[in-house]
């Protein structure tokens, strides 16, 4: 998945940096981390707004 893709689901500073720190990490033990962590933050971001998109 791509960077602007992420980005659409997590929101915050943090979890951007945790995601590039767990996307980093080899094997097969990591991905299924980093997937239950993606499904976490895009959960708990959902009702935050997007700091990529200019307010109206």
């Amino acid at each position: 998945m791509n960077q602007a893709a992420i980005h659409r689901w997590i929101k915050t500073d943090c979890g951007r940096a945790k995601y590039n720190t767990l996307a980093a990490k080899p094997g097969a033990l990591a991905k299924l981390r980093l997937a239950w962590f993606v499904l976490i933050a895009a959960i708990r971001d959902a009702p935050l707004p997007n700091p990529d998109q200019p307010s109206s």
